[in-house]
Order: C-alpha cells, then sequence, then structure tokens
C-alpha cells in the first residue's frame, strides 16, 4: 500500500492578527526566556533561539524526543483523558460511541485481568498456524492482510495514481520486523547490536507465548533468516521516493504468470476481493523474492515467521510481560526511552486510534473552537497568494509550467478542523467479557474490511486521512488536498493574542511547508486533479532536478550523531517544503502592519520574531538513539537541522541577525540555493 501522505510531524497554526505595538507587548507570541542569548545567533541559531526552552524542558524518561509539540500533545492526551474519564462515569446504552469508547479504555487499563490472562488470547490462532502446512501458505497471508498481520507483502486499496477518481488495489514490501531494510543489510557496530537485541527479543515473546527454550531459539532465527531475504530485495528509502518507479500496473494474468508460486485466486479470496482484474505492483523485485521463499522455504521456518507477525500485531494488547519486552526492543533499544509510557496513555491511544472519528466527534463537541475555521482560512488564503506570486517570480521555471503550477495551486482543497460527515462505527461491537485483544482484534478486523471495500468504488474526497483530535497536519497529492485538524487549532499554537511575526514564523511556516508539498520532489508528479502526469517541460525538470541536487548535498554533508550523516536524498521532500514554507510565509508576513514596521519587542525586531516563531517550533531534547533510529527511518531532517540548515539558504535571515562571512551560520551567496 502506497503512502503519499506528508505529514508535518507538528503543524501549528493560528489566526492573523493586526494589532497595533503597544497591543501586542502585552500579548503572546516569541518567549524571551526560550532564547539562549549566551549563544551568538551566527554561531548557532537553533541553540540561540531554543536554547533557553531546552534547558527549561529536559526529556523525561518516557521520551526519546521531547519539544514544543510533544508539550502540545501531552496537552491533547490530557483533553482526551478528562473525556474518557467522564464517559466512565456515565450509563451507556449497548452498541453506543459512548459505550464503546469506555469500554474499550476500561479494558486496557485493567492490568489485573491482562497479566491473569498473558498469551491465552493468543492460543486459538497460533493453533492455526500451527496446524497449517505449507499448502497453507497464501491462505495465511490473506488471513494475516485483512488487519492482524503484515507477512510477506502488503496489500491497500487507494485512489489510483493514474486516475485519481477511482479505488484501485496496491501490493509492496513489507514483512519486516525493525522499523528499515538497513538495519537487516548494514554491519556497523551498532546495527549488529540492534539486530542481537532483535534476537532476545524474539526469543522472549516466543517463550512468552509458550514455546519451550530450545523451540523459541529457533523460531527467532528462522524469523531474521526469513526477514533478512526479504530486506536484501526491498526498495532503499531514497529509491522509495521516486513515485513513478513504484507505479507498476498489472492483470491478474500477469501476477500469475510472474509470481506463480503464490495462489492469487485464493489470495484475492481470502481478502474478500474474488472479482479483482488489475493491481498496481508497487515493487517488483521485493515480491518476486517471496514467490521464490514460499516454495524454498521449510514447514516450520514458515510457522514461525507466520506466529511472529500475529504476536507481534497482538503484543501491545496482552499482559505486561509482553508489552515490557516490546518496550524493550522498539522504546529502549531503538530509541534510547528509559520509561515506558504509564498505563493511562497506552489505554488512552487504542479507542482514539481505532474509534478514530467516533472519539474525533466528541473531542469537537467538548473542545474545538468553531469560529476557528474561518480564522485559519484567511490564513491560509494568504498563504496562498504568496506561494502563488513566488512561483510567477521564479527565474528557473517557463511560463507554460508556471501556469499549470498556478492552476494546481489554485485547485488545492482545503479541510479545517473536522469532516463534515462523521464515520460509521456501527459495525464494531466491544464486548468487555471478551479479552482486550479479541475486542482490538475485532475492531482492526472491521477497519480492513472497510477498507478493501473501496476498490473499485469512486474515492471519497471528503473522506479525512487524520483525526479531529490529531496534533498534525498532511498533504495529500492524489486529492491534492491540505488538512489542518482540530488538535493542533488550539494554544500555545493556535493564538490569538499572538503578534503576527509569531504566527506567520511557526504557523504561517508550516501552512506553507504543507502547500509547497504539492510542489516537492513526489508532490510535483502530480496534477491539479490528483493524476500523477508530467505537466513540467523537459528544461524545467531538469532545472529543478539541478537545483535540488544541490539541497540535497547540503543535508548529505551534515553530521547529525559522530560520523552519520544525515541523508538528503532521502529527507529532500521535507527539507524543500520546510524552505518553501519559510519564504512564503515570510513573503505574507511583509505585508502585514506589523511586518511593514521596525517596531521591537521584547527587544526583537519583527523580522526576528518571525525566524525565532519558526525556531520555536523544533526546540526539543533528542536521545542519540533517536537521532540514529529517525536519520534510517524519518523523511524528515531533524528538528536542529531544520532550522540552522534550512535558514542559511535565506537572505533575509542574514539581515534579521546581522549574520556575516565567518560565522558558522554563514553560507556563501554562490552556494545557497532557491527552489521555491
Amino acid at each position: 500500500m502506497k503512502n503519499l501522505k506528508y505529514a508535518f510531524i507538528l503543524l501549528a497554526i493560528a489566526p492573523s492578527m493586526i494589532m497595533n505595538a503597544e497591543e501586542m507587548k502585552t500579548k503572546g507570541g516569541v518567549n524571551p526566556a526560550n532564547v539562549d542569548l549566551s549563544v551568538a545567533p551566527g554561531a548557532d541559531f537553533y541553540d540561540y533561539a531554543c536554547g533557553g526552552w531546552m534547558k527549561a524542558n529536559p526529556i523525561g524518561d518516557e521520551y526519546s524526543r521531547y519539544g514544543t509539540f510533544d508539550a502540545l500533545g501531552e496537552n491533547n492526551r490530557n483533553q482526551l483523558k478528562q473525556l474518557f474519564v467522564d464517559l466512565t462515569k456515565q450509563k451507556h446504552e449497548a452498541g453506543s460511541v459512548g459505550q464503546k469508547v469506555s469500554d474499550l479504555y476500561l479494558l486496557g487499563l485493567d492490568s489485573i485481568r491482562l497479566n491473569k490472562e498473558g498469551a491465552l488470547p493468543l492460543q486459538a490462532d497460533l493453533a492455526e498456524i500451527a496446524n497449517m502446512t505449507n499448502k497453507d501458505i497464501t491462505k495465511m497471508i490473506a488471513h494475516q492482510h485483512i488487519g492482524i498481520g503484515g507477512a510477506f507483502f502488503s496489500s491497500g486499496v487507494e485512489s489510483d495514481m493514474m486516475n485519481s477518481d477511482i479505488n484501485t488495489l496496491y501490493i509492496g514490501q513489507t514483512g519486516l520486523g525493525l522499523p528499515d531494510r538497513d538495519y537487516y543489510i548494514n554491519n556497523d557496530a551498532q546495527t549488529k547490536k540492534i539486530r542481537a537485541e532483535y534476537i532476545k527479543y524474539l526469543e522472549k515473546i516466543f517463550t512468552l507465548s509458550g514455546y519451550k527454550a530450545t523451540k523459541a531459539k529457533s523460531a527467532a532465527k528462522n524469523v531474521l533468516s526469513i526477514e533478512t531475504e526479504l530486506a536484501k530485495s526491498s526498495m532503499s528509502r531514497e529509491e522509495m521516493r521516486d513515485i513513478a518507479k513504484q507505479y507498476n500496473p498489472r492483470t491478474v494474468a500477469e501476477l500469475i504468470a510472474s509470481y506463480p508460486n503464490i495462489d492469487w485466486k485464493l489470495y484475492f479470496e481470502g481478502i474478500k476481493l474474488p472479482n479483482v482484474e488489475t493491481i498496481i505492483l508497487m515493487q517488483p523485485n521485493a515480491l518476486a523474492t517471496v514467490n521464490e521463499l514460499v516454495v524454498k522455504l521449510k514447514e516450520q521456518a514458515v510457522k514461525d515467521y507466520f506466529a511472529f507477525s500475529y504476536i507481534s500485531s497482538a503484543s501491545s494488547y496482552l499482559s505486561d510481560e509482553f508489552v515490557t519486552a516490546n518496550f524493550d526492543l522498539y522504546g529502549k533499544t531503538l530509541q534510547g526511552t528509559k520509561e515506558m509510557q504509564p498505563r493511562w496513555k497506552r489505554a488512552l491511544g487504542v479507542p482514539n486510534g481505532l474509534l478514530g472519528e467516533a472519539v474525533g466527534e466528541l473531542y469537537v463537541n467538548k473542545y474545538f473552537a468553531h469560529g476557528s475555521k474561518e480564522r485559519m482560512m484567511k490564513l491560509v488564503n494568504n498563504l496562498k497568494i504568496s506561494l502563488g506570486e513566488h512561483i510567477a517570480n521564479l527565474p528557473w521555471m517557463s511560463n507554460e509550467t508556471k501556469i499549470n503550477a498556478l492552476v494546481k495551486l489554485n485547485s488545492f482543497t482545503v479541510k479545517i478542523g473536522y469532516p463534515d460527515k462523521w464515520r460509521d462505527y456501527s459495525g464494531i461491537n466491544i464486548n468487555p467479557t471478551e479479552s482486550y485483544w479479541a475486542n482490538v482484534k475485532k475492531a482492526i478486523l472491521f477497519e480492513a474490511a472497510r477498507h478493501f471495500a473501496k476498490y473499485g468504488t469512486r474515492v471519497d474526497k471528503d473522506e479525512w486521512g487524520m483525526t479531529p483530535q490529531t496534533v498534525n497536519a498532511y498533504y495529500n497529492p492524489t486529492t491534492n488536498e491540505i488538512c489542518f485538524p482540530a488538535g493542533i487549532l488550539q494554544p500555545p499554537f493556535f493564538d490569538v493574542n499572538a503578534d503576527d511575526a509569531s504566527n506567520y514564523g511557526a504557523i504561517g511556516v508550516v501552512i506553507g511547508h504543507e502547500m509547497t508539498h504539492g510542489f516537492d520532489d513526489q508532490g510535483r508528479n502530480f496534477d491539479q486533479n490528483g493524476n500523477m502526469k508530467d505537466w513540467w517541460t523537459d528544461a524545467d525538470t531538469k532545472n529543478f532536478k539541478g537545483l535540488t541536487d544541490i539541497l540535497v548535498s547540503q543535508f548529505d554533508n551534515i553530521k547529525v550523531l559522530g560520523e552519520e550523516h544525515a541523508n538528503g536524498r532521502f529527507t529532500l521532500g521535507e527539507n524543500i517544503a520546510d524552505q518553501g514554507g519559510l519564504r512564503v510565509a515570510y513573503t505574507a508576513f511583509k505585508k502585514t502592519q506589523q511586518g511593514q514596521s521596525e517596531d521591537k519587542i521584547d527587544g526583537f525586531t519583527p523580522d526576528q520574531r518571525f525566524y525565532l516563531g519558526y525556531a520555536g517550533v523544533w526546540a526539543g531534547n533528542i536521545r542519540d538513539e533517536e537521532i540514529l533510529r529517525r536519520t534510517k527511518t524519518d523523511p524528515h531532517s531533524l528538528g536542529r537541522w531544520r532550522v540552522n540548515a534550512t535558514l542559511k539558504n535565506i537572505e533575509p535571515f542574514y539581515k534579521a541577525f546581522n549574520i556575516n562571512e565567518g560565522d558558522k551560520m554563514f553560507l556563501a551567496p554562490a552556494d545557497r540555493v532557491i527552489i521555491w
């Protein structure tokens, strides 16, 4: 299944406010206490702008990274907790949203029952896996793909990239227990250490599930061996940025001819799509490896692999021993987190995810200021105007391509707050007499069935890709939409008391960021209707790639930790969007009354407050393990470099802080690059 939505980790938004200087002195916005005046802005702007905040907000043991947006996330969780606690105190009609949410939340809190049940909720499914033969492989793959596992490959229904009005089926690579193929392929000391811990984790959860010690060890080796083979043929994260290479239409007949060892008729029946005619194959080489493995693997190795895939899906909803084993690997080893989240946070996340829009409707009714939609739309429109001006004035782009770009920009759909139509969850039966995992599994299977049922239907372009309570935002190229959920339309980022410089610097930039995604190295491949189409001249494509190669090189040269470098190609889309967001928001800000003045607030000029507002979005502390993990797996650059590396290309930033040649933040004009 493809992954084309661009989430901004945090998207902070606020209304455009026009106030005179005296009013602004008593209002919110950039907090001088967050600035570290012991650091010169030209030496390290990130430490200068964020050092005060970072010193005042050390990482708690339950975090691998803690920043300003994590603080907002904490506030969001506390709001949801109060909502859930209130629900548990009320009587609800059976089958109502209140009953489902409160019962699922209470099941997650019941540690006594969970620890008493142990691995019991798994046994029926594990017995089915234990009794299978290699003739049942396709059937078991399909069984897992309807929601409870990701064995061997993945499938999912999304809009057709060449015909965005219609939903089609995608088949792609997956099947790994570690976050990226590099964890299986690389042989540096850190990666070897992680693989060793992974083997221990596999042995642990097999043992907890009922395997004898000797069998658990062999099962762990079997899983690692299979996953390593899958990793070797998987596309790298850099290769996966090439959307066109991942669009490979195939008829079912062609699929059968190329990969005959998988019973495709049985597979499609298993995922309840017996009438599939065509699919989009994303990574042909990965599927070729699966086609070889399913006939050469020993029966026990296959059983162990399926069992792990299933246990891994369930482990977060079982006893403390399972949860702790999961945390020790994915939290401690991979992220450096020292302490697990408290149970209430983990329990809260389950109904919040599985019954997302049902929770969202409750959340919106309790917490969302509905007037925010209108204020937000005004700011979005201001940013659209500025981005249009930038496109019209690009020196490297022809008029022909500019016209197409402006058509796409003016075709953006903007979604704010919450959907107009709420999702129906009446088909999910949450029964507190059944185990936690049994109820979670029912909700997962329900969502998978809803998802696959979209095949061949028209795309519902009113549907949202995030729940309203999510503290984030996204751009989706196949619908050409930007979305800003209610969860982030609140203080400290949605702040009616902040001056324009602060709002445009923090909030305007990230809105511009989402817009710019429509024109980054991936988004630029889609037209105004969301179809993958080349609307560029050859010369403009060449110019664009030449500019982006410079940006790639800038980030490739960054050492994030020790000798570990950033990955400029992998993070290219986000880096383009960061730069575009900064430039577009600054243009919009300069049209405001404050943007045209030189009046200082707290000793900072309007331009300085703009850039301080931007940097403040990324204030945070991060553990070394998380730096290394994110560098491998996250298409966003680390916060420090989203500030320092991006700002080095921005001329007004130099003027705002009097940065000159010889300063560490200085980049020679000939080495700077401007794209949008």
